[in-house]
């Protein structure tokens, strides 16, 4: 669904939502009934909040130039397994 918006001449503009690509030209107003013609503005744009922007800025930086990672984030050591099949997988 998408948000259209519509000028009356009488009342203003008002907002329609219909399915994307079913706009139509003209529409009545709510308020009087006139015709209304639609107006093309600038898309709504809500505001992103900084930790997903920067996770977003983050895997776009890595498609193109990814991080080389030296150790397991956290700091925390990794724990030996004491099953004795655990030692033959591979090691990295």
């Amino acid at each position: 669904m998408a948000t259209y918006e519509y000028r009356c001449r009488q009342d203003g503009s008002f907002d329609v939502t219909l399915p994307i690509g079913t706009a139509s030209p003209t529409v009545r107003c709510p308020r009087c009934g006139a015709p209304a013609g639609r107006l093309f503005s600038a898309a709504r744009l809500a505001r992103t909040p900084a930790a997903l922007r920067e996770a977003i800025d983050r895997a776009e930086r890595s498609a193109e130039r990814p991080d080389v990672v030296g150790r397991v984030p956290g700091g925390r050591p990794a724990r030996r397994s004491t099953n004795p099949a655990h030692a033959r997988l591979p090691r990295w």
